[in-house]
């Protein structure tokens, strides 16, 4: 239909253009003496259109062939830019294939084209790293300084595949320079808390595994055993004297120290440096809380001494959780030998068989015996005193 329009407006033009020069009677006369040229009118203007078109296309062959370098630069440019635009791709489909070798090789191509350097080196890092190319992987990652629209995604870069080859220190300084940059996000906060933790940095672990957590960034049981982790080494390091763990211990957040293990950690930290009373109130609050077998442990190791009220404070807790779990061999062990200690025979040895009875670890079973065994020694009962040390041996002996 559009061919067939401008078909009409041709012959129309055409015919219009028959008419109209029909009755054109003027002539054109050029003077060159001795010489004269007389032209009709309408040969005139035909000349000139024809060469107008002429000097048209003469100028635009000159601009074509001038610009005819420029052309093929912004081809071979645009080639250039395909190319390496489709070797990033490439790339980063063999990395995520786990073709690292390959993956590389693509970076390398990628990386031709300046505007795709920065991130084909990081591409290529990471293979690199992955095939334990450590050297290599650095001097990719060297390329990029420069960049500084990619200094954050090479930091990141850099820091987890130093977390990954345990190379604790450069990792650390690499955390540095992003708190430096004001890069706070999680990614940064949970590779963050793995160089920290490997590099046994316990107290900044906690920090980081409490911002973690307000953000719910951490699994529970995670959270949960980095930071019975972090307490654990914190508590047993030998260099706290008294005042130092009192002040340690007070840090703590009260939902942490009723956990059984960080409360554990604490009262054995306490009881090695005699500090029994210390002991005593935390294991008492964990145990409200938990009636752990380790706790309970701990707790006798830090019994008052003979008839003392806080000797009659704990047997009173204790009876208070017989109350409620009648069955359990810790618990009536530690009730059992508490009375020994206040020397409440009777019930010392109803407490120690009832433990004896109900027990099924071979340490309860030792200590079951050998609190029944000081019992009858000090009733002077020597015969079922040597009994019950010799059972306490071979109890040793099976543990």
């Amino acid at each position: 239909m559009r061919l067939l329009l401008w078909l009409l407006t041709l012959f129309a033009a055409a015919i219009g253009l028959a008419v109209a020069t029909r009755f054109n009677t003027g002539n054109v006369v050029f003077f060159y003496p001795p010489y004269r040229v007389d032209l009709s009118l309408n040969f005139f203007v035909a000349l000139l259109i024809l060469a107008f078109i002429l000097l048209y296309f003469l100028i635009r062959a000159v601009r074509v062939t001038q610009g005819l370098p420029g052309r093929v630069m912004a081809y071979r440019r645009r080639k250039l830019q395909e190319e390496s635009n489709q070797s990033l791709r490439d790339a980063l489909k063999a990395l995520f294939e786990g073709r690292f070798g390959q993956a590389e090789k693509a970076a390398t191509r990628a990386a031709q084209w300046h505007i795709n350097s920065g991130l084909s080196a990081l591409v290529a890092a990471r293979a690199a790293h992955r095939m334990r190319q450590t050297e290599r992987r650095d001097v990719w990652l060297a390329s990029t300084e420069t960049d500084e629209t990619l200094n954050t995604a090479r930091l990141m870069t850099t820091l987890e595949m130093q977390v990954d080859a345990h190379q604790t220190k450069e990792a650390l300084a690499v955390v540095d320079q992003l708190n430096a940059s004001g890069t706070r996000h999680l990614q940064a906060l949970q590779w963050a808390l793995k160089a920290h933790q490997q590099a046994n940095d316990w107290p900044e672990v906690l920090r980081l595994v409490q911002a973690l957590d307000k953000r719910k960034a951490l699994h529970p049981a995670l959270s949960k055993r980095l930071t019975e982790l972090a307490y654990e080494h914190l508590l047993s390091d030998p260099a706290h004297d008294a005042e130092s763990l009192r002040r340690l211990w007070a840090t703590v957040p009260n939902v942490d120290r009723l956990q059984s293990k960080i409360a554990w950690r604490a009262a054995e930290a306490f009881n090695r440096r005699g500090l029994y009373d210390d002991s005593r109130a935390l294991l008492e609050k964990a145990l409200a809380a938990e009636l752990d077998v380790r706790l309970l442990r701990a707790y006798r190791d830090a019994a008052a001494a003979t008839g003392t009220p806080a000797l009659l404070g704990q047997i009173e807790r204790c009876e208070s959780w017989v109350s409620k779990r009648s069955n359990d061999p810790e618990l009536q062990l530690t009730l059992g030998l508490f009375c020994l200690r206040q020397k409440l025979w009777g019930k010392a040895q109803r407490h120690l068989e009832r433990a004896l009875t109900d027990a099924a670890e071979p340490r309860t079973m030792r200590d079951a015996h050998l609190g029944l065994a000081q019992l009858f020694d000090a009733l002077d009962q020597t015969d079922k005193a040597a009994a019950h040390y010799r059972q306490c041996a071979l109890a040793t002996a099976i543990r």
